[in-house]
């Protein structure tokens, strides 16, 4: 009778502590995963100059080139490289001589077509959700992909209807769990719907698939009042 007891005890106890450790190992796997992409991605820019240097001090130096090319060493050197370009590109860009740099390269890019479409285009998406004009609702929610259901968007910018005169409001709709692709939705200005969540708040929602997100939120459309009045800002902010 005892051993007949002894399997349905354990197996159920079992069971829960084999879904409870995947539930505490999948937020560090799904962290983990995101890490490696990102610092990857940033090593694989500064690979080729760690590789450069190496080859320039193995004339002289062959251990250290050897200790250069290592894989581990190699992505963290990479890596640092990478780093720290981007800060000293930051840092030159917010004072003058820096700022006058990137001018005149931004004059020579204007200068070649397709490159001048592109750059231009990915400045003023980068621009549009750095600098928030004031007084317009940024964070919003529109019927999509049908009428019940709603999704997060970020208005870009408003436009005019030249058939209606109505008001019409640029959204991206970015995907989950990867932001930087989505849609382009073009929506009438009534229907929108305001949210009062920050652009940090609707990032957090996006890429935890809706579990870190505020406990507020509203499911109706923009009041009339609010939508003349947001319109009217973006047009002029």
């Amino acid at each position: 009778m005892k051993d007949e007891r002894q399997p349905r005890f354990l197996f159920p106890h079992l069971q829960r502590n084999l879904i409870t450790g995947v539930l505490t190992l999948t937020p560090l796997w799904v962290t983990w995963i995101a890490l490696d992409f990102l610092l990857g991605l940033l090593a694989g820019f500064g690979r080729p100059w760690v590789q450069g240097v190496a080859h320039v001090v193995d004339a002289v130096l062959p251990g250290l080139a050897r200790v250069l090319l290592h894989p581990w060493f190699e992505t963290v050197l990479a890596l640092a490289i990478v780093l720290i370009a981007l800060y000293l590109l930051g840092w030159a860009a917010t004072h003058v001589i820096g700022n006058q740099v990137l001018r005149q390269f931004e004059r020579l890019v204007d200068r070649i077509p397709l490159v001048q479409a592109i750059y231009g285009s990915v400045k003023k998406l980068v621009a549009a959700f750095q600098f928030k004009p004031g007084g317009v609702q940024r964070v919003v929610l529109i019927d999509f992909p049908s009428r019940e259901m709603k999704a997060v968007g970020l208005v870009t910018r408003i436009v005019v209807d030249t058939q209606t005169g109505k008001d019409l409001a640029m959204v991206y709709v970015p995907t989950t769990p990867n932001p930087t692709s989505g849609y382009m939705e073009i929506v009438p200005v009534e229907r929108l719907t305001p949210t009062d969540w920050t652009l940090e708040e609707a990032m957090r929602f996006i890429i935890t698939g809706g579990t870190s997100a505020p406990d507020r939120l509203s499911f109706g459309e923009m009041p009339p009042d609010l939508r003349t009045d947001t319109a009217r800002e973006e047009r002029t902010g």
